[in-house]
């Protein structure tokens, strides 16, 4: 009778074992699932940044505009991120300055080594300022620095591509006023072409000039 018991008692114990060891898998997986479902992509871009192998190399995007940029990314506002355009030979240093708003990118393009590095949980970190601010304070920055700049409004209904040279004037809340003046040439009122309002939702990308 003893060993019966015995032999009772280990298979309740095992199948205890079972359960809660199925128990522990599925609120893992519940878990999971939950911080997967708060991703946004914004995370996930900053998690690419942060990689520091060779093999991560810059971020490779698709605006909605249809065009392709490869770029290195230094800084991630709220809404937008900024860094140098990658140039060929990466990772050479050297290009170009320019912010990108999130709302702009279609799409982001990935090796499937660089999905997983994408989803892994990133350690907890004090937030940065730059993190809170948003694009209108980015480029109200430049108005005040006078910034040569480039802005890329995506493609024209001709399908050329559509971009204004200038320094921003003043910034609105969604919108900022561009003085138009040729590439490399300061903005001074004799050289201004023209004038224009530019909705935010139109920016595609913003190069700085120089």
């Amino acid at each position: 009778m003893r060993m019966r018991w015995e032999s009772l008692f280990d298979d309740m114990e095992s199948q205890l074992e079972q359960e809660l060891g199925a128990e522990d898998a599925q609120l893992r997986a519940e878990e999971e699932r939950l911080r997967l479902g708060r991703l946004t992509l914004r995370g996930r871009l900053a998690a690419l940044s942060r990689q520091t192998d060779a093999a991560s190399g810059p971020l490779r995007l698709e605006l909605r505009s249809g065009a392709h940029v490869t770029v290195r990314a230094l800084t991630f506002g709220r809404d937008w991120l900024a860094g140098e355009i990658a140039p060929a030979g990466w990772p050479a240093a050297g290009g170009a300055q320019c912010v990108i708003p999130l709302a702009s990118v279609a799409g982001v393009l990935l090796e499937r080594s660089a999905v997983e590095r994408s989803l892994e949980e990133q350690p907890a970190a004090p937030a940065r300022l730059a993190e809170r601010i948003g694009l209108a304070f980015v480029l109200r920055d430049l108005c005040r620095r006078r910034a040569g700049i480039e802005v890329d409004c995506g493609l024209r209904p001709s399908g050329a591509a559509w971009l204004l040279h200038g320094t921003i004037d003043r910034v609105g809340r969604d919108h900022c006023d561009l003085a138009l003046h040729e590439a490399g040439t300061p903005r001074r009122e004799s050289l201004v072409t023209g004038y224009r309002i530019v909705p935010f939702e139109q920016i595609m990308m913003v190069r700085l000039s120089g």
